[in-house]
């Protein structure tokens, strides 16, 4: 029996999806999992299931697109060094949320558009 909450699920199968080389912040996260005030839960979900399973962690990020770690700390240097590795760039110790955060849209969706109906001439 799995005895984690839909919550849970949610905010795992959401980091599973964000793509190599985009973020995610922890309210983008809590919003898609439907609970658009759980930042605070989304961080312990992730810091607690994030080796059991094998959650994409160093996608996600702070609002402001800062890192979680304090400044030049272990964690918060391999963070941005994972990040770097997938292609995102930082300025100023920053993300820059216009370009790199995913916005969880399917990859067709913008190449499907409805042709426009044909008017009927007389």
């Amino acid at each position: 029996m799995d005895s984690r909450t839909d919550f849970t699920k949610n905010v795992i199968k959401m980091i599973k999806a964000i793509p190599e080389g985009k973020v995610a912040t922890y309210a983008l996260i809590a919003k898609l999992a439907g609970k658009p005030q759980g930042s605070r839960g989304v961080g312990w979900i992730l810091h607690s299931s994030t080796h059991g399973h094998s959650l994409p962690w160093q996608r996600v990020i702070k609002s402001g697109g800062k890192l979680s770690f304090p400044d030049m700390s272990p964690e918060y240097l391999r963070q941005k060094r994972l990040l770097e590795l997938e292609g995102v760039e930082f300025t100023n110790g920053k993300v820059d949320l216009r370009i790199y955060l995913w916005d969880k849209k399917p990859k067709n969706s913008s190449h499907f558009r409805p042709k426009p109906k044909k008017k009927k001439t007389r």
